[in-house]
């Protein structure tokens, strides 16, 4: 039998992890919320052909290009984390997303890859700079409370989105793109800095091992994870860059559809605090698949038959509650498959995964619509990859009641312990035993917090 692995101290709970946890929010809400703000831009764009001769497609791409390129810095911002620690990761974040919003504000009209490279590309980089070296903290602070910090923190993007959706329209209307740019550019860089000097990690206390484990794509819980996270960015891209469009294409005014997209931002914002709250009271896994069901059923039963402004409200507002359960629940689903120090790691190799969603599902969702000359087909779209999401997060929930079983079983045995935190050491029992593989199913059913 291997020698007991020291277990890390236990978390706070609470105390300076609130202070982390809004400093979270507040970056989420100048990089995610910002970037959620980008149908603003596009309407604009299109209604006033900024960039002759730019497609519709072209602009998607650069939505897109912003989200997968945040995704792919991922393993840089990792082994920044490892070596310069998060606050200098944080720092290079700030400098790129600011030079990004400032080199966006001095974009060449006629030359549509500026705004790809500025707008897209390096706001992505820095985007993904600030995210991925803040995400993993709120989690660092808290044990029966992480889900609901976790909640809490990823609201701001819903809450900055809802901001930045009506402010960039104001600026651009009294004083300009270019100006918007700029006093966006300032805004960003003022409250990261500021929070960046106010956060603090825990790596280093808890032993975080900031690697690219593909190891871990050995586990098949690990794998119901990344499908997880897949197949939620397919239907949850789609949403926030597509619902304006939607609104214009059943006749709305491009006030009212910039309206509709504030309103699923609002809903973001207002949805996620609860997610987390119940997912520390009935189980942050089962709260996963609740939610990313709703995210199917919504689609299903509210937007398809949304055909005027006020339905089409009521669907962005629900819908919004739980359009970004990902976002709200990923943290503190994957330290229950992987456990607390290997967090790091396996946050990393899932933005990896999402990177293919995150760059093409709008550009399909636009070709659905526009092969078929409506929305049905993008919106049956939406809700089935959500019904799939649903799917992972149900056999991941399959997978979790029976290494609990295992763990018990094995505690039985070992009165005295088996010297692993209680975090890893249920991320790493095998529970591949033929017995309980007959029996989990009958288990799944019956209520439990998982």
């Amino acid at each position: 039998m291997p020698p007991p692995s020291e277990a890390p101290p236990p978390a706070p709970n609470g105390g300076y992890g609130w202070v982390c946890t809004l400093c979270v929010a507040l970056i989420n809400a100048n990089t995610w919320g910002l970037n959620s703000s980008y149908g603003v831009f596009l309407a604009h764009y299109l209604s006033n052909d900024t960039f002759p001769g730019a497609t519709y497609l072209e602009y998607a791409f650069v939505g897109g290009l912003s989200i997968s390129c945040a995704m792919l810095v991922s393993p840089l911002a990792t082994l920044s984390i490892r070596y310069y620690g998060s606050h200098v990761t944080l720092s290079i974040g700030i400098v790129l997303e600011t030079a990004s919003l400032m080199a966006a504000s001095f974009a060449d009209e006629r030359q549509i890859w500026q705004l790809f490279l500025s707008q897209g590309v390096c706001f992505g980089f820095g985007m993904g700079l600030l995210f991925v070296a803040s995400v993993g903290i709120p989690p660092q602070w808290f044990t029966t409370k992480r889900s609901l910090a976790n909640g809490i923190s990823s609201s701001g993007s819903g809450f900055g989105g809802l901001v930045y959706s009506l402010a960039a329209g104001a600026m651009i209307r009294s004083i300009g793109l270019a100006w918007c740019f700029r006093v966006l550019a300032i805004v960003c860089f003022t409250v990261n800095t500021i929070c960046t000097i106010l956060i603090r990690d825990r790596n280093k206390i808890i032993g975080s091992r900031h690697l690219l484990d593909l190891k871990l794509f050995k586990r098949p819980e690990f794998l119901l994870f990344n499908g997880y996270g897949f197949f939620s960015m397919l239907g949850y891209i789609v949403l926030i860059f597509s619902l304006a469009n939607y609104a214009n294409r059943i006749g709305l005014t491009a006030s009212q559809a910039s309206v509709i997209s504030a309103i699923l931002n609002l809903g973001q914002g207002l949805g996620r605090p609860p997610i987390g709250y119940f997912s520390d009271t009935i189980g942050r896994i089962t709260m996963a698949g609740l939610t990313t069901s709703l995210c199917a059923l919504f689609a299903f039963v509210i937007w398809i038959f949304a055909k005027s402004y006020e339905v089409l409200i009521l669907y962005a507002l629900v819908g919004g509650t739980v359009a970004g359960t990902f976002w709200a629940t990923a943290a503190p689903v994957a330290v229950e498959v992987v456990g607390l120090r290997d967090l790091p790691a396996a946050l990393n190799l899932e933005w990896l995964v999402i990177v293919l969603p995150c760059t093409f599902s709008q550009p399909i969702a636009l070709q659905i619509a526009s092969s078929t000359g409506g929305y049905l087909g993008t919106q049956l779209f939406v809700a089935v990859v959500y019904m799939a999401a649903a799917l992972c997060v149900l056999f991941l929930r399959k997978w979790k009641i029976n290494q609990l079983k295992e763990i018990a079983r094995r505690e039985n045995d070992h009165p005295n312990g088996i010297g692993m935190a209680e975090s890893d050491l249920r991320a790493n029992v095998d529970i591949a035993r033929p017995a309980e593989r007959r029996s989990q199913w009958k288990d799944f059913w019956k209520w439990r917090k998982i």
